[in-house]
């Protein structure tokens, strides 16, 4: 690295402690430049670890992604569109934030992957796997539910696990706004789903069954 006088701006070799033409003094320059060069190196050093151990870290996950993938089956076209009627049915109730995740995030199979096969419940109408979006909707999902209607309320759980939720939070979201969403005891109460969720919604959020003079103790009603 040759030096630069910065009195006169002559370049001067690395090696000089003075400049040829002006005699100023060169060897702060030469400390400043080494610290600079050190200082330079370790940065590019650490960023580019940085950068090593992001990009494991991406195809980790990507592999992780693939494999669960991989290892199950889509939904067939007929599933398919039951699923798009009960996501219509979410649009149309408001719920944009759930619709834009199951529309344009969510990839539906139509059996278990391989980490879903050694973790699965039994009687289980649908399980997500967050954070990779994957949603394996069970034949109880077609089976069980009176119409489109409960299989948008099925998914309007599924989609507070896609955004993290626990399941407290998913099935005190859903209860809380099943009015909204049309899903009332006038009309379903007689339904298999009904029973199963207010059921299930008691066991995980028993803090909105405290009220005296309701029914079941139920706050939101």
């Amino acid at each position: 690295m040759n030096k630069k006088c910065p009195n006169c701006q002559l370049t001067n070799f690395a090696n000089s402690k003075e400049c040829v033409r002006c005699q100023s003094d060169l060897r702060e320059i030469s400390v400043v430049s080494e610290d600079r060069l050190q200082n330079s190196f370790l940065k590019s050093k650490i960023f580019r670890r940085a950068v090593i151990c992001a990009v494991v870290c991406i195809f980790t996950l990507l592999a992780f992604y693939l494999s669960m993938i991989f290892t199950s089956s889509p939904v067939k076209p007929a599933e398919k569109e039951k699923v798009a009627a009960a996501i219509k049915i979410l649009d149309e109730k408001g719920f944009s934030k759930e619709v834009f995740l199951l529309n344009y995030l969510t990839s539906f199979r139509s059996n278990d992957n391989w980490l879903n096969a050694s973790t699965r419940l039994e009687n289980a109408y649908a399980a997500t796997n967050f954070p990779f979006e994957i949603m394996t909707i069970y034949p109880d999902f077609f089976d069980y539910p009176q119409d489109d209607l409960e299989r948008a309320a099925i998914l309007l759980h599924e989609a507070q696990h896609l955004k993290g939720a626990d399941e407290k939070e998913a099935y005190e979201f859903v209860w809380r706004n099943r009015k909204q969403l049309g899903w009332t005891k006038e009309n379903y109460a007689s339904s298999s789903i009904w029973r199963n969720v207010r059921k299930q919604t008691k066991e995980f959020a028993p803090n909105i069954f405290v009220c005296e003079g309701t029914e079941l103790g139920d706050c939101t009603q």
